[in-house]
């Protein structure tokens, strides 16, 4: 029987990391990916791997994702998150939802419905009719150090072992952020993107740049024709133009990795079914043995 083979990488968000924050990104990180990965090898979908990985990433105070997400100007919670499945191109995204601590769990309902994106009320009220527990729309949460949390962001792209490929990414947004204001997390071509045909992608980092480039097209642009790593170092010059930190994840349709990031540290953690532990890293450089493998 040919083996099934599948991969997954995840990453926290490409910024500077303080040195007393290194070891909580990386067990992070490593956390949910080993997690997804228990649930890939055990026959689970791409979109299931994906999902629990974000949530995971959410449910952890170091990363600006769901519970650890900071607030807006007006002391609000607004959080973005999407998900694409690379089998049909059904793309499901929210964007200033509040109340919600696991937006991607929303987005993932929406792959299903006939919008692709929903925001603010829009996105609360299908939360509700699907069942999604709603708390209060104001920061209950702790504060965090402002200085440890720019372009912060987590995402996730997983192989299943059927050749399936889905992306996930959340994020809390910038510290004191104008209410309403959307990066490029919930915005598929800028943030994410999936396609079976190619691979997958994605991005963290400053969202207003991302956009004005489209950096997760043109990381897919580059999929169809090279290998993981050389994809996403092919596409990040981009942002040259613009300006701009960022840092990419990126699996292609053969399960190789791709890592790169113009950003001082970008917390990343990935396996594929033939590791036996994940490897993490908060810096491309950290990442060799794995990218050239």
């Amino acid at each position: 029987m040919t083996e099934r083979r599948w991969s997954i990488i995840v990453h926290g968000g490409a910024r500077t990391i303080s040195r007393e924050r290194q070891a909580a990104n990386r067990s992070g990180c490593g956390a949910a990916v080993a997690a997804a990965a228990d649930v890939l090898a055990g026959g689970a979908s791409a979109l299931d791997a994906a999902e629990l990985a974000v949530r995971l990433l959410e449910d952890d105070p170091t990363f600006n994702a769901g519970s650890g997400a900071v607030p807006t100007r007006t002391g609000e919670i607004e959080l973005d998150a999407a998900m694409m499945d690379g089998s049909t191109l059904a793309i499901g995204a929210v964007a200033a939802l509040r109340g919600v601590r696991n937006p991607v769990t929303v987005a993932r309902l929406l792959l299903a419905a006939d919008p692709v994106l929903l925001v603010g009320d829009g996105a609360r009220a299908f939360a509700r009719q699907h069942g999604i527990d709603i708390g209060t729309p104001m920061a209950t949460l702790p504060a965090r150090d402002p200085s440890d949390v720019s372009h912060d962001t987590v995402g996730c792209v997983a192989l299943d072992g059927e050749g399936r490929i889905a992306v996930a990414t959340s994020t809390g947004g910038l510290t004191g952020q104008l209410p309403g204001r959307v990066g490029d997390a919930p915005i598929p071509g800028c943030g994410f993107y999936a396609d079976d045909h190619a691979g997958g992608v994605a991005i963290s980092g400053d969202g207003e740049s991302i956009m004005r480039v489209l950096l997760a097209s043109r990381v897919i642009e580059q999929l169809y024709r090279h290998p993981a790593q050389a994809a996403v170092t092919n596409a990040l010059p981009a942002l040259h133009r613009v300006g701009g930190e960022s840092g990419i994840i990126a699996v292609d349709r053969s399960g190789r990795f791709g890592v790169m990031h113009n950003s001082d540290h970008f917390a990343v953690a990935a396996i594929n079914s033939r590791m036996p532990c994940p490897v993490t890293g908060i810096h491309h450089d950290e990442l060799e043995d794995l990218l050239n493998g």
